[in-house]
């Protein structure tokens, strides 16, 4: 049921991931996916997701379906139902295996498939796929196995590790525009903060990098001072908030000059600006 990789090759695949920027944190615990998102488009069926263990321990993991909202924030909370504006993929998506157990260093192919309904309105529709890392329970002892010359009782707590990865079917859909807005830096002790808002329009989502560069007043050198890659806005969310940790290079400062704030394409999709927006800074 599943292949053996070397605990080099998942190096390699862990390292890729991290300069990709679009490793899930659980990541670090040691669980890694390949890709972190699926999209069906046109009249593709069929796609493939790599799980690995990069512990050092067997691992066992469940797999599920869950439909999830993105708030302004960016971040994900359960949806039990679908509202007037979701679009939900699970009933039509199926996968397998729905459970597997990996030694260290090994992977598992996880097959998904897509039946649309003749009568599936166009559209996207999205729901994710959940990777939960079941608790080892190996020499743990219960409550009962204390026993009472102890005097005490004890609670034995498993960690639970899981990620999520988004599944989206693009149905005879236009495709979708961004726009980048409300721009503030906010100084503080810590160092400057770069609020924004990136806007979205049409009927997909977007998905990109962000980045954020200084150009002084009367120069042409533009000093990179933040990047965050893997940004994505869901339908139906028109609009998502974020902000950047301004890094200053050495011998410059955040007065006099421009500040120049970019989404782009993913570097695979071919990296084209999307959204340009500037501000000048006294």
């Amino acid at each position: 049921m599943h292949s053996t990789f070397s605990l080099a090759r998942a190096a390699r695949l862990f390292l890729a991931a991290i300069l990709a920027g679009a490793l899930p944190l659980q990541a670090l615990a040691g669980l890694m996916l390949n890709p972190t998102r699926v999209v069906f488009t046109k009249n593709q069926r069929a796609a493939q997701v790599e799980l690995i263990n990069s512990d050092s321990t067997p691992a066992t993991y469940r797999i599920s379906l869950v439909n999830r909202r993105m708030t302004e924030s960016g971040e994900f909370t359960g949806a039990d139902a679908a509202g007037p504006d979701d679009r939900f993929a699970d009933a039509m998506l199926s996968f397998s295996p729905r459970q597997v157990t990996l030694l260290p260093g090994a992977a598992q192919v996880v097959r998904v498939m897509l039946r649309k309904p003749a009568s599936l309105a166009p559209g996207e529709y999205r729901s994710h796929l959940h990777f939960e890392k079941l608790a080892d329970t190996t020499g743990a002892s219960s409550v009962e196995q204390q026993g009472a010359g102890a005097q005490q009782i004890g609670v034995v707590l498993n960690t639970l590790i899981g990620a999520s990865i988004p599944v989206i079917v693009r149905h005879q859909t236009e495709g979708a525009s961004v726009t980048l807005g409300a721009l503030d830096v906010q100084r503080g002790p810590a160092g400057a903060l770069l609020s924004f808002q990136i806007g979205r329009s049409g009927d997909s989502s977007v998905y990109g990098d962000v980045s954020a560069a200084f150009v002084a007043q009367g120069g042409s050198t533009e000093h990179v001072l933040a990047k965050a890659a893997g940004v994505a806005i869901y339908t139906p969310n028109p609009l998502r908030k974020a902000s950047l940790n301004l890094t200053m290079p050495p011998g410059v400062t955040l007065t006099r000059g421009t500040l120049h704030l970019r989404f782009r394409e993913r570097a695979e999709a071919g990296g084209a600006v999307l959204a340009e927006a500037t501000l000048a800074l006294p």
